[in-house]
C-alpha cells in the first residue's frame, strides 16, 4: 500500500501543526512554508482535514486552524482517511459496486477483511504525537 501525494502531504502538514504549542492558530501559508507543500495544496488539505474533524477553523482577525484534539488522540489512520476515504486494501472490500471478472470464483475475498483490519489497526496505532517528534 502506498499513500497518494495528498495523503503524504496531509501527514507532513499535520505533523508540522502538532509541533506548534497547543491552541496555536495556524494558517495554510504558515504550514506550506514550514513543510514545502505548495500553498494551493495546503489550502485544499486544511479544508479536508477540518471537514474530517481533525482541525478546527476560526475566521476573521486572529483566525486560522488549530488541532481539534491532542496529537496523541489523532492517528495516522485518521489523517489518511480524511484525505483518501476509508482504508481498503482492494476495491472489492470497499463496499461499493465493483466489476471484477474473478469475483464469482475468488477464494481470497472472504479473507481480505482480516488483512484490511490488520493494516488499519497498525495505522491506528501510530499517533500524530509520534509522527511529530523530531528525529534524534
Amino acid at each position: 500500500m502506498r499513500l497518494t501525494s495528498l495523503a503524504d502531504y496531509a501527514v507532513v502538514m499535520m505533523a508540522a501543526a502538532a509541533r506548534h504549542p497547543a491552541g496555536a492558530r495556524l494558517t495554510a501559508g504558515l504550514l506550506a512554508a514550514e513543510t514545502g507543500v505548495p500553498l494551493p495544496t495546503a489550502q485544499k488539505l486544511m479544508g479536508r482535514l477540518a471537514g474530517a474533524g481533525l482541525l478546527t477553523s476560526a475566521r476573521g482577525t486572529g483566525g486560522g486552524f488549530t488541532l481539534a484534539r491532542a496529537a496523541q488522540g489523532i492517528s495516522l489512520a485518521d489523517i489518511i482517511e480524511a484525505v483518501e476515504g476509508p482504508i481498503a486494501m482492494t476495491n472489492c472490500i470497499e463496499g461499493t459496486s465493483y466489476d471484477c471478472a474473478l469475483e464469482r470464483s475468488c477464494r481470497v475475498k472472504p479473507h481480505l477483511n482480516a488483512a484490511n483490519t490488520a493494516v488499519r489497526g497498525a495505522l491506528q496505532g501510530v499517533s500524530l504525537a509520534v509522527l511529530s517528534e523530531t528525529a534524534k
